[in-house]
């Protein structure tokens, strides 16, 4: 069993170098662009990249590379939508015809983010694996899951099964928008919401929030932290 086991590793282990090396090198889109800006959102795409830890240098590159471009498409993106919003209030355009311009600027734009949405993890796909996909996706939107679900488990420790289950679903569901979210702000609101979901889920299921939280305070100063 263990020869066998031993083998399929290796097997597994041979197939996936094989995609990496046969894999279509992804070039930096940076063509056109600021070269400051490049550098800050490689330099950002970077240090995602370097939490994974890949030995494979190549690969780590095409890594840094798909982070890279997927910054730089989202915000050619808000760019297009900010440019049709502009071109809009310029003209002088009022009321609902107006409203309605500015409402098929931004339906346009949510229809490139969906479109291009599930491609990035995808393309991502092809150099890592499914956890290592979910820490890019961390990385870019400040880690907020982990941080607000393991907040909500310390706040309230008798938290069901069920009910962790559910906040974690919810953050993971945030997640998905606030990482095509167009600023650090922008991503923030988008958890914002979901939070408020959460909390009014806990409130509906009998937890006294308003308590809890005082609790933990206690509990957190009684540690030496702060909240």
């Amino acid at each position: 069993m263990k020869v066998l086991q031993k083998r399929i590793f290796l097997l597994t282990a041979c197939i996936f170098m094989l995609s990496v090396f046969s894999a279509k090198a992804v070039d930096l889109d940076s063509l056109n662009r600021d070269p400051k800006y490049v550098e800050s959102i490689v330099k950002r795409s970077q240090k995602i990249a370097d939490q994974l830890k890949i030995k494979n240098t190549s690969a780590s590159k095409q890594v840094v590379n798909i982070i890279s471009n997927r910054y730089f498409e989202l915000n050619d993106i808000y760019t297009k939508r900010d440019a049709k919003v502009k071109k809009v209030k310029d003209s002088g355009v009022t009321g609902d015809a107006k409203n309605e311009a500015v409402k098929a600027a931004n339906d346009e734009k949510d229809a490139a983010l969906y479109r291009t949405h599930f491609a990035f993890p995808a393309n991502l796909s092809i150099y890592l694996n499914e956890k290592q996909i979910e820490s890019v996706k961390d990385g870019m939107t400040y880690n907020v899951v982990s941080v607000t679900y393991n907040a909500t488990l310390d706040m309230i420790p008798s938290l069901k099964k069920d009910e962790k289950e559910q906040i974690y679903a919810w953050l993971v569901e945030a997640r998905e928008y606030a990482i095509d979210a167009e600023s650090s702000n922008k991503k923030h609101e988008m958890f914002g919401k979901y939070k408020g979901r959460i909390n009014n889920y806990l409130s509906k299921r009998g937890y006294d929030l308003t308590k809890e939280r005082e609790e933990w305070a206690k509990r957190v100063k009684a540690r030496g932290g702060t909240l």
